[in-house]
């Protein structure tokens, strides 16, 4: 137990530093916008880029691994989005905010750090994936519900033209497709060049922690939902439990990419859920106590996930 201890305290210390930090300091959210901005625009594309360029091709078009990924979390989205209609007596809006709490993990600003702190640079290539694709469909999703609620106020062009354009220009992605491009014919950079990516690279866990850990801590819990229950649930038990399952019964991925995917279901509500609240006006305090209530669970969840897999005791294949 104390080697995974070693390895998560580290992780979630960074994010209790960054919650102490903002609370001795007292400075304003918005004094946070240039380090979020250096994480979102240059480190984490930084990261993405270098050790994607370094991968060899084929390892990019696992489509069945992408597949299985996505799809477990499309059904958690759903679960909870029917769930919350049926009780709500079809409420849109709502529902969507809230499967997105349940579905959506941070697997932006944790998973790269822990993915890669816990199996190595080869769980780049599936962190990078995932991270693609599920932003790809969330980005989708959350516009087209908006719509169907009567929220958005637009046509379908402007709306279509709007998902591409936050796909298509989101660094993470751009980041991604550079990467694989580098793979595919081969290119490695300048030293220069590539010494600066690797200073960028190893900035980007470390920033994007402690930026979480003060942006919980700036955004206080005024009331817990009672949907919480089950978000948690979901979010922190059921989800990487059915990415385990899909994963395995699709076939035979290798140990570091099944239980790279099984950690980053595990992750808690991603603070991107919020954003969308805050942008759409449904659901916005409850949605902020979703992140912070899966996060502070995830202490326990992601530990005792990390244990089960570092002492062999979860296969890499419930189908073997």
């Amino acid at each position: 137990m104390s080697d995974v201890i070693g390895l998560v305290l580290p992780f979630f210390g960074l994010i209790f530093v960054g919650f102490l930090v903002a609370r001795i300091t007292r400075q304003p959210l918005e004094a946070l916008g240039w380090m979020n901005t250096f994480i979102v625009y240059v480190a984490l594309p930084a990261l993405f880029f270098q050790l994607l360029a370094r991968t060899p091709f084929e390892d990019l078009t696992e489509w069945r691994f992408i597949f299985g990924s996505v799809v477990s979390t499309f059904m958690i989205f759903s679960l909870m989005f029917m769930g919350s209609v049926l009780t709500s007596r079809g409420e849109i809006a709502q529902s969507t905010i809230k499967a997105l709490a349940a579905a959506y993990g941070n697997i932006g600003y944790m998973g790269p750090g822990l993915a890669l702190l816990a199996f190595g640079e080869e769980a780049a290539v599936p962190v990078a994936l995932i991270f693609c694709f599920e932003n790809i469909m969330h980005f989708a999703i959350a516009p087209m519900m908006m719509a169907l609620s009567g929220d958005e106020k637009t046509t379908p062009l402007r709306l279509a033209l709007g998902v591409v354009r936050k796909i298509v220009l989101h660094p993470f992605i751009i980041a991604t497709a550079l990467g694989v491009g580098a793979a595919y014919i081969g290119f490695r950079p300048p030293v220069p060049v590539e010494r600066l990516l690797e200073y960028l690279s190893r900035a980007a866990a470390p920033c994007a922690l402690f930026a979480m850990g003060v942006t919980l801590a700036l955004r206080p819990l005024n009331r817990v939902p009672h949907e919480m229950v089950p978000i948690a649930a979901l979010k922190l038990i059921l989800h990487p439990l059915l990415c385990y399952v899909v994963l395995s019964w699709i076939g035979h991925f290798s140990e570091t990419w099944v239980f790279s995917a099984v950690l980053l279901a595990a992750l808690p509500t991603a603070t991107n859920v919020f954003v969308i609240a805050q942008q759409y006006g449904v659901w916005v305090q409850r949605a902020s106590a979703s992140v912070l209530i899966t996060t502070c669970l995830s202490v326990v969840t992601v530990t005792g996930l990390l244990y089960l897999i570092r002492h062999n005791i979860l296969a890499p294949d419930l189908f073997p």
